[in-house]
């Protein structure tokens, strides 16, 4: 982890204020998939609906790798990183820094997909 707060190639491209705005999401993530987990057994809505867990599901591995990594998908993907206030970013300057980033963001997305897939994959096939 950047304990200096300041911009890696490939491994941290936010600081603490950007950080918590990824945890937020996270949390939030959490507790709606939770709810889906929670609600649709007890209205016994139809199981194709549980399938639909797999988007707030992928938002919590997207947005809890970037809680703990302190690496913006988005901002990886974009070539620009920001350890200030929300809204404002700096370019990435170096072709080789962005290609890390963007290496970086890649894996992240897939294994976010990833954890969507397996959670809602159980989801669906538990006999509830």
């Amino acid at each position: 982890m950047n304990t200096k707060g300041e911009y890696i190639p490939g491994t941290c491209n936010i600081g603490p204020v950007e950080t918590k705005a990824r945890r937020n999401v996270a949390i939030i993530s959490a507790i709606i998939s939770i709810g889906f987990i929670i609600i649709l057994p007890i209205i016994h809505a139809d199981k194709i609906l549980r399938l639909f867990l797999f988007f707030p599901a992928t938002s919590v591995g997207v947005g809890f790798q970037q809680w703990y990594f302190h690496f913006c998908v988005s901002f990886g993907m974009k070539g620009v990183f920001n350890f200030g206030d929300i809204g404002k970013t700096f370019t990435v300057e170096q072709q080789e820094n962005f290609k890390k980033d963007r290496a970086k963001a890649k894996k992240m997305i897939f294994i976010g997909i990833l954890f969507g897939l397996v959670v809602t994959g159980l989801f669906y096939l538990l006999p509830l």
